[in-house]
């Protein structure tokens, strides 16, 4: 564990606080908490009688990527990090990444959407990439625990704002650039450019990953990195041919003229490039295919990622897709094994990009019989104003809006007749709706079972 932090809601007594000066706040405002929490060091820009040992520094964020660099960087280097990026499929590649290594006896941390496991799951975490002490502190929890590789997922806000620039690592590797946190970046350009500053982290000897099949990809192509490729385009690792029903995909893939075929549990087209990936890093970590191949089978889709209920004839999917991209490929999977209607259920997040509202609705449209909108984490935005920005462009009656999600998945389950299915799309593994400042307990799974259970319950009175 580290003894520095910069939010005082985390000081143990005797930590030392720095008071950063970040996208939105200022540390210095929260000095007397730290000291109050039992902070026995502070080190500011800003002189003053803190009553405690006091440092003065001209730049607080420079000083503490000095402090961590010097203190741990020496203890985290022992293991490999793994750096993950991309609009779509930075769970999905990195979970299987932490779960295969594991199961081939590696033992493996995982950092991001989905918290911070060792194994098992050890914590929720507030961001897909955390503030950069707490990285710290989860990776020498990691390295204390025995742990050989770090899997992280990498956003492009936190590489945007330094939060991994003081780590190096052994393997990037790049899943995808689609619409998304158009209103942080502006356009797809200064997206891009943001998240390549992860292979602009890479250590000399390390290996680069791309989607070479990607529109994006030359902008991780670096000359100074060594980059491996993978896609259904000319690339190290190519994908031959799949095919896919219900209960997961089987594809060929080859490695210079070698072709091999495995059978994986997940579904989707996209989910072939995701276990590509997987399977490219652990090659380049020299794992025998003989290994991966018996690895793979095993592996499963992370919690809230195509996760399939049955009922009855029917199939109710939930997914964490929020993007145009996501929906496509979500709705390319089912159309690929599903025999009858499709519903949806779903919302558009408040405060974030509004010019991906219509296009995800109209994709919705395009792709469902009938679709139900209603809320997903309106934040502080009017709940009205993310459903007018929904259906401004739509030319189908054929929905309702019902924005109490609750209600909305029960209506959406009570649509299902024979061989349908019902998605839900936006939240996936969450466990909060997230309005104003309020964080109220909501998961769509429970929600889901909780219905059937009443339903099947009424059935035996």
């Amino acid at each position: 564990m580290i003894n520095i932090q910069s939010d005082s809601r985390k000081i143990k007594p005797g930590d030392i606080f720095i008071a950063v000066k970040c996208e939105v706040n200022d540390g210095h405002k929260y000095i007397k908490n730290a000291i109050a929490a039992g902070a026995t060091k502070v080190i500011v820009e800003q002189d003053g009688d803190y009553g405690v040992d006091t440092l003065v520094v001209e730049n607080t964020r420079e000083y503490l990527n000095a402090y961590l660099k010097k203190n741990y960087n020496h203890l985290i280097e022992k293991m490999n990090l793994i750096g993950i990026t991309g609009t779509n499929g930075k769970t999905t590649t990195a979970v299987l990444l932490h779960d295969a290594l594991n199961l081939l006896g590696e033992k493996t941390a995982y950092i991001g959407t989905v918290g911070f496991y060792i194994r098992k799951k050890i914590s929720n975490l507030p961001n897909t990439t955390v503030d950069i002490c707490d990285i710290y502190d989860l990776l020498m929890q990691a390295y204390q625990t025995g742990c050989k590789n770090v899997v992280m997922e990498i956003s492009s806000h936190a590489l945007e704002n330094g939060r991994c620039e003081t780590l190096n690592f052994d393997y990037t590797l790049f899943t995808n650039l689609t619409q998304d946190h158009l209103d942080e970046h502006g356009n797809m350009e200064n997206y891009a450019l943001a998240k390549q500053k992860l292979f602009q982290r890479l250590k000399p000897n390390g290996t680069a990953i791309i989607n070479c099949d990607d529109s994006y990809h030359n902008y991780f192509m670096l000359e100074q990195n060594h980059n491996v490729t993978f896609g259904f385009d000319a690339s190290n690792y190519q994908i031959v041919s799949y095919s896919m029903n219900s209960t997961g995909t089987k594809f060929s893939y080859q490695i210079q003229d070698q072709e091999y075929t495995i059978q994986t549990q997940l579904l989707g087209r996209y989910n072939i490039y995701n276990m590509l990936g997987v399977i490219a890093i652990l090659d380049q970590m020299k794992i025998s295919q003989e290994h991966i191949k018996e690895v793979v089978p095993k592996l499963k889709a992370p919690v809230g990622r195509m996760d399939t209920i049955l009922y009855k004839t029917n199939s109710i999917i939930i997914d964490y897709a929020h993007t145009p991209d996501a929906y496509l490929n979500v709705f390319h999977t089912v159309k690929e094994f599903n025999k009858g209607n499709i519903y949806t259920v779903f919302g558009c997040t408040g405060d974030r990009d509004r010019t991906k509202r219509p296009i995800m609705t109209n994709m919705v449209a395009q792709n469902s019989k009938y679709f139900i909108i209603t809320n997903d984490d309106p934040h502080f935005e009017d709940e009205n104003q993310i459903v007018h920005d929904m259906i401004s462009e739509l030319e189908t009656d054929q929905y309702e809006i019902c924005l109490d999600r609750r209600m909305a998945i029960r209506k959406g389950i009570d649509l299902l007749k024979k061989n349908d299915v019902l998605l839900i799309l936006g939240k996936g593994h969450e466990e909060f709706m997230i309005k104003g400042k309020d964080y109220i307990p909501f998961n769509d799974k429970k929600e889901v079972l909780t219905y059937l259970e009443e339903k099947a319950s009424d059935l035996n009175l």
